[in-house]
């Protein structure tokens, strides 16, 4: 599975397992089978509630810490708790550090997205986050953190043919920030023909098109499931490449 560098930090794996919202035994053994199956990213968050469950998982894999890119994010009710909130996901997970921390959502104030920024750039700085970023933040609300001197690695966003925007694509690459997309399928008509062609054409799923489509943007996406078929077909997605006009088709399904 290839990767998309971060700046300062790991290599983020472009296909992610996310566990929205999966809790439990089920999320348990979700990923479970999402390792067995060779994913090597796993999208959690404190509000998901399975942070425990993930954790397990990771450590019952028989995989190395190292070989598991391992994402959670904090809720912006939990601004001036960040430092205990951070410690309880480390406790959750079994691990001493996580590879990538993000600001669940933009707090509403201004002035408290900066001092939540200075608080994950601070757990950065002490090695308990190899890179940090945010999610569902606008261009505007990126640029507010500039004068910290740390820019967020990642945007993670709701980004699929539907959402598709040029204009906030090119946005996030001249600002050096990945653009992290979840909830690829939903809003996505499976039955558009741009898909399905596509999908008969390289002997693939209309779904499968899509998460190609993510990564010929060069944008990691999340996937999400609890059956281990599907988790298996989610990330068979190395195999085959679409062409610049399957590609462009599949732009315009946002104009439609």
């Amino acid at each position: 599975m290839p990767v998309v560098a971060l700046r300062g930090g790991p290599g983020l794996p472009m296909v992610g397992f996310g566990t929205w919202p999966l809790r439990g035994r089920q999320a348990y053994d979700a990923v479970l089978a999402a390792l067995a199956a060779g994913y090597r990213h796993i999208d959690t968050a404190t509000m998901y509630r399975n942070e425990d469950e993930v954790g397990r998982a990771v450590a019952d894999s028989g995989l190395d810490r190292g070989e598991v890119f391992i994402t959670t994010k904090l809720r912006s009710s939990d601004a001036g708790r960040e430092h205990q909130v951070l410690r309880r996901s480390l406790r959750a997970l079994r691990t001493d550090y996580l590879d990538l921390w993000l600001v669940h959502w933009p707090p509403a104030r201004r002035g408290l997205r900066q001092q939540v920024w200075n608080e994950l750039s601070a757990a950065k700085a002490a090695g308990l986050a190899r890179s940090i970023g945010v999610s569902n933040y606008s261009l505007a609300q990126i640029d507010e953190l500039d004068g910290s001197g740390e820019r967020p690695a990642v945007n993670q966003v709701h980004w699929n043919p539907a959402r598709f925007d040029a204009a906030t694509l090119a946005g996030h690459g001249e600002r050096g920030v990945v653009l992290e997309g979840y909830s690829p399928l939903k809003d996505t008509d499976l039955a558009d023909p741009v898909l399905t062609e596509a999908a008969a054409a390289h002997k693939v799923s209309p779904a499968q098109v899509v998460l190609r489509w993510h990564l010929e943007h060069q944008i990691p996406v999340l996937v999400k499931s609890s059956q281990p078929d599907r988790i298996r077909a989610n990330l068979e997605v190395a195999g085959f490449a679409l062409d610049p006009g399957e590609v462009a088709g599949i732009d315009q399904l946002g104009r439609k």
